[in-house]
């Protein structure tokens, strides 16, 4: 697809917006819905939905290598894809990058998972979708940690209904204040032994919940999109549309307004800035193909290339386009990076159910939410913030009587299903600390001319100290459900494990400490906004996505009536 232009007029748009993947479709969507002519820039190449979805389909026995990367694939090709995504297979790896390709710095351990496709992230995302309360937005008040969130869950429930109308998601309705209720389709059912320990953790405790995800994985039709299979197959992309993405969901609904105009393989090199009216006119963009530069104008831009790559991009562009410093006048711009920790918790084995089995690949877990450092009553004095446990229950395979059994002892064996057991998996909350920073390595150019971003972030005191009852709190649910052979896990995490990176450009209420505003605009140049995991002011407990859209969402709405008002 060759969409240079020839002229300036026919490279100008109402609307920029840099990224395809969760807020980029949404921004896409909205804008372009709302009228403006947009320009969607994507890094990465063309994927449509379902024409370039190549192994949806494919049986196990097509794929080569039993499904598995090779020696070589995961360890010169996809080092770090492999290490961070649960599911870099034969079968997905078309929709991660290929890290020997498109290298970065890591001044500690920073594991980066990146998609470069149009649809980017949303193609693979784990799809749970999750409410933020005034536990996360007014998180400040209680500890005084980092800076005040500018928005509060009255400004942002409207947005999440917005958002949960259009991408369905399945839930169950709970009535607790740190994962508020919202718009849910049918929940997913959980397995009886789910409901034994949801039983029993109801009866021992009053400060925590067992409940059903909250996941856009749709349990019935929605919008023109079909219901889940339950085929476990979500990030080969989904023919039915079964599942929210970019691709399946906001941008043919871009696409459908005749509004916007997507240009794939186009690398973002700076903002283009004028200094008397102290605005962005537009982008320069490096063809990832031809390496051609090539300038686009608009009137607003919304950069929501994930985290690292709008922070990446602002970054290039003070060093370039804003030699006075217009854009970074609170020093914050690269600060206050956040990921959640994980890879800790506990295992057991349950005796009972022995007459009773489960079918299908449900596509969401159970979730113990935050209990932790809600209010008074649930403070903890070794730890600041929280975390959330997820949980799975399940039969091991046949043939679990072992190897020596013969004849029909051996017949039987062979159809009879193992013992029950549940896994439960904490995730937990980081602190924002200034010296959690992503930064440019001017001296180390990559293969478009590029600096190459530098990510030096480690843990802190208080997530080891976190991780302590993250472990803790993970075996004793167990074994109040009657769980034997509890076996607890701690394994390593380092950041970008959890595919949660956040918190480079963060929102606040002051200029001088954050860089964006209350609608994701920056402070100092007010036609950019920022609505990916940037934009976040503390991290939470995990699952961010539903945050980005129902921010971008809001922040559409917002630009596009102060373009109408002529402020930007």
């Amino acid at each position: 697809m060759n969409l240079n232009f020839k002229s300036r007029q026919q490279r100008t748009f109402d609307a920029i917006v840099v990224g395809t993947g969760i807020s980029g479709g949404w921004a896409a969507k909205e804008l372009a819905e709302k009228g403006l002519k947009t320009l969607v820039l994507e890094r990465g190449r063309m994927v449509r939905h379902i024409d370039d979805y190549p192994t949806m389909f494919n049986h196990p026995w097509e794929l080569p290598h039993g499904n598995r990367l090779t020696h070589r694939e995961r360890t010169e090709i996809y080092p770090v894809q492999s290490r961070t995504s649960y599911a870099v297979t034969q079968d997905t790896k078309h929709f991660f990058v290929k890290d020997n390709e498109n290298p970065y710095i890591q001044e500690k351990p920073f594991l980066w998972t990146r998609g470069y496709q149009v649809g980017g992230r949303s193609l693979t995302w784990g799809r749970w979708a999750y409410r933020r309360g005034d536990s996360d937005f007014a998180v400040y008040e209680r500890d005084g940690i980092g800076i005040d969130w500018p928005i509060r869950y009255s400004d942002m429930k409207p947005w999440y209904d917005h958002v949960e109308s259009f991408i369905g998601v399945s839930g169950n309705r709970d009535g607790l204040p740190q994962i508020p209720d919202g718009i849910f389709l049918p929940p997913w059912e959980m397995n009886c032994l789910e409901l034994h320990v949801k039983d029993q953790i109801a009866r021992h405790y009053t400060d925590r919940k067992l409940t059903i995800g909250r996941t856009a994985n749709l349990t019935r039709s929605h919008g023109g999109r079909g219901s889940c299979m339950a085929r476990n197959l979500c990030r080969r992309g989904c023919p039915y549309g079964a599942y929210f993405s970019s691709n399946s969901s906001t941008l043919p609904a871009a696409e459908a307004t005749g509004n916007m105009t997507l240009r794939p393989h186009s690398i973002v090199h700076t903002i283009l800035y004028d200094k008397e009216t102290r605005k962005a006119t537009g982008v320069r963009i490096i063809d990832a193909e031809t390496k051609e530069s090539i300038d686009f104008y608009a009137d607003v831009v919304f950069l929501c290339a994930s985290a690292l790559g709008s922070t990446g991009i602002l970054l290039h562009s003070l060093h370039h386009t804003f030699p006075d410093g217009v854009g970074n006048s609170s020093g914050e711009l690269g600060h206050n990076l956040m990921d959640n920790h994980f890879e800790i918790g506990a295992s057991g084995v349950f005796d009972g159910f022995e007459d009773k089995y489960f079918r299908g690949r449900r596509p969401v877990d159970v979730l113990v939410p935050q209990f932790q450092n809600l209010d008074r009553a649930t403070e903890r004095q070794s730890y600041r913030r929280g975390f959330s446990t997820y949980g799975w229950a399940g039969r091991q395979g046949t043939g679990q009587g072992g190897a020596l059994d013969f004849g029909a002892e051996y017949k039987d064996n062979l159809s009879t299903p193992g013992s029950w057991t549940m896994t439960f998996l904490a995730f937990g909350e980081c602190l924002p600390r200034h010296e959690s920073r992503v930064f440019l390595d001017h001296q180390n150019i990559d293969a478009w001319g590029l600096p190459k971003l530098a990510m030096d972030m480690e843990w802190g005191e208080n997530e080891m100290e976190m991780r302590k009852e993250m472990v803790s709190s993970s075996a004793e649910m167990l074994e109040i459900s009657g769980f034997r052979n509890i076996r607890t896990f701690n394994n390593d995490s380092p950041p970008g494990l959890s595919i949660h990176e956040m918190g480079t450009a963060r929102m606040g209420h002051d200029p001088k400490t954050s860089v964006l505003n209350r609608w994701n605009q920056m402070h100092d140049i007010p036609n950019i906004f920022v609505t990916d995991g940037a934009c976040m002011t503390s991290n939470g407990w995990g699952n961010p996505s539903l945050t980005y859209m129902a921010l971008t969402a809001r922040a559409c709405d917002y630009a596009v009536n102060e373009l109408k008002k002529g402020t930007l």
